[in-house]
């Protein structure tokens, strides 16, 4: 798991805070890697481990751009890739990369639907409100199939209802059992009110807080979590030495 971000912005733009996120506002003590790159770079090197972005912030990047980069990742990772994305909250980034902050959600469903098509339809025309092209076409497709599982993130209800219309999973970040159940509830309502029902496949994704505790794992499999990806402390290599040891516990545990 990596978080996507690409400016670190200043604590002064949000003097109300931005969350119940404890690394945000991001300032220039930060330090973060482009995630596509950094698991490209981790995917060579590795056999085993698996990949899932905590999460991309879709609108602030093209459609096709991310539909290529997802599609070329999962083939060379062997299909250890899962692409889990969201709107994001620092409109202060998306100024500075020239997005528009205010349609971040209906841009992202027109993002998906396009990232869809060209993963899975060997020849695409689309038009749509923020994207529009003929006869475009996209080679290599993913080898995960049908495409690359996209993960939809988010806790309001609009991010629930994405989560239901496209999503092969629903992810949360710095929940603890008792939020996760919480927010369980929520996309089961989601579920419901779109006439479905959540399936055995669908996955659900949780970054534990920090402060997880040992015997944590039991109740979020009672739950029904699919997969639990831990945050790191950071991604400096101090920050990471730091919490390895912790991890190392908690995998024994699992094991």
């Amino acid at each position: 798991m990596a978080y996507d971000h690409l400016l670190g912005a200043s604590a002064e733009l949000f003097p109300d805070g931005t969350g119940p996120f404890p690394s945000i506002p991001y300032t220039d003590e930060n330090t973060f890697h482009e995630v596509l790159v950094l698991f490209s770079h981790l995917a060579a090197v590795t056999e085993r481990l698996h990949f899932v972005t905590s999460v991309l912030v879709l609108p602030q990047r093209p459609a096709a751009m991310v539909a290529k980069q997802a599609a070329t990742l999962d083939l060379l990772s062997g299909g250890r890739f899962r692409l889990a994305v969201g709107v994001g909250w620092n409109w202060a980034e998306y100024e500075a990369l020239g997005a528009d902050f205010s349609t971040r959600e209906s841009r992202m469903e027109e993002q998906i639907e396009v990232m869809r098509r060209l993963w899975t339809e060997p020849v695409v025309d689309f038009s749509g409100k923020w994207v529009k092209f003929e006869t475009m076409r996209m080679d290599p497709k993913p080898i995960q199939k049908p495409h690359v599982p996209i993960i939809v993130g988010g806790y309001a209800d609009a991010a629930f209802r994405r989560a239901v219309k496209f999503g092969a999973g629903w992810y949360g970040f710095n929940c603890d059992p008792a939020r996760t159940k919480e927010m369980l509830g929520k996309l089961d309502a989601a579920f419901a009110k779109a006439g479905k029902k959540r399936g055995p496949g669908y996955q659900i994704i949780i970054t534990p807080p920090m402060s997880m505790k040992m015997d944590a794992m039991q109740e979020y499999a009672a739950l029904g979590v699919d997969r639990l990806v831990l945050n790191l402390g950071g991604q400096k290599p101090e920050q990471v030495d730091k919490r390895l040891p912790e991890i190392g516990g908690l995998v024994k545990m699992a094991a």
